[in-house]
């Protein structure tokens, strides 16, 4: 455990110099408008020899923007108070931008709703803007999917009403399940969840036979968010486009950029600095601020 750790300090101060303001490239880089999805380190945060308190150092030190989390539990955010969550990541640079929570429809609706009502508490109290529901069950009909349709829209509703914003995050089967009456799921969801916005997870569409820079065109400024990924490390695999996607970013309306790893060939910490390195160094990611 000990030596872990040691790695782990270690590797953090080789970032923090490798990011110095002496170097001015780097800094322009680091200037780029990205976050981390905090699930793409989940295995250290896990760890007791490791821990949440020194994962988000790390990626503050590495040099993302944001995060983005996904351990809400009963008023918790990775098990600490939201207030204390907000604290330890502007302690870190970062900004506390988002989490994924997921909450279904079930047969007892007030309990929903109570659920909502400490959910968005919670977050509006870590300072987040928004929140997003990660994944959803697959309706049988289109008339279950309106129904999720119409609870999507009150969901986002509640967040307004509280100052958040409300998203909703793909995988690849919304794009893959298609209805008796030719309807894809996907596209059926985003025509009818108007208040809700989208979190484009462009790898995940594209495993669901549909190319993220499509989206755009077909559906232009509804995509907040975008969920960058690849196999492994970004930009290793040949299986993303990454070049056309972000030139033709201006149409998905996206504000916020987040990488996200699932799969690694290198330990988890390497792989998610390589792929904000892999961003930072292509020209065709442009520098943005929000």
């Amino acid at each position: 455990m000990k030596t872990f750790k040691s790695v782990l300090v270690l590797l953090s101060l080789v970032i923090m110099i490798s990011c110095g303001p002496s170097d001015k490239k780097t800094v322009e880089k680091l200037e780029k408008n990205i976050g981390l999805q905090m699930y793409s380190l989940r295995d250290d945060i896990n760890n007791d020899a490791v821990g949440v308190d020194s994962i988000i150092k790390v990626i503050g030190e590495m040099g993302y923007k944001y995060v983005e989390a996904a351990s809400y539990f009963d008023g918790l955010i990775y098990g600490m108070p939201p207030e204390t969550f907000k604290e330890k990541v502007e302690a870190a640079g970062l900004i506390s931008l988002s989490c994924h929570v997921r909450q279904d429809i079930t047969d007892n609706m007030d309990e929903v709703w109570a659920w909502w009502d400490k959910c968005i508490a919670t977050h509006k109290a870590a300072g987040m803007k928004y929140i997003v529901q990660p994944s959803m069950p697959t309706p049988e009909t289109v008339e279950g999917l309106q129904a999720y349709c119409d609870y999507f829209n009150q969901v986002a509703e509640k967040c307004k009403a509280a100052g958040l914003e409300f998203g909703y995050h793909n995988h690849a089967y919304e794009f893959e399940k298609v209805y008796d009456d030719g309807t894809v799921m996907y596209d059926y969801m985003i025509q009818h969840m108007d208040k809700v916005f989208f979190e484009l997870d462009i790898y995940w569409c594209q495993k669901g036979g549909r190319l993220a820079t499509e989206l755009f065109t077909q559906y232009p400024g509804r995509f907040t968010f975008l969920h960058v990924k690849d196999e492994a490390e970004l930009g290793q695999s040949g299986y993303m486009n990454f070049e056309d996607i972000f030139n033709n970013i201006d149409k998905s309306g996206a504000k916020y950029l987040i990488v996200e790893v699932e799969r690694y060939n290198v330990p988890p910490v390497e792989s998610v600095k390589q792929s904000l390195d892999y961003l930072n160094n292509a020209e065709f990611v442009k520098i943005t601020k929000n």
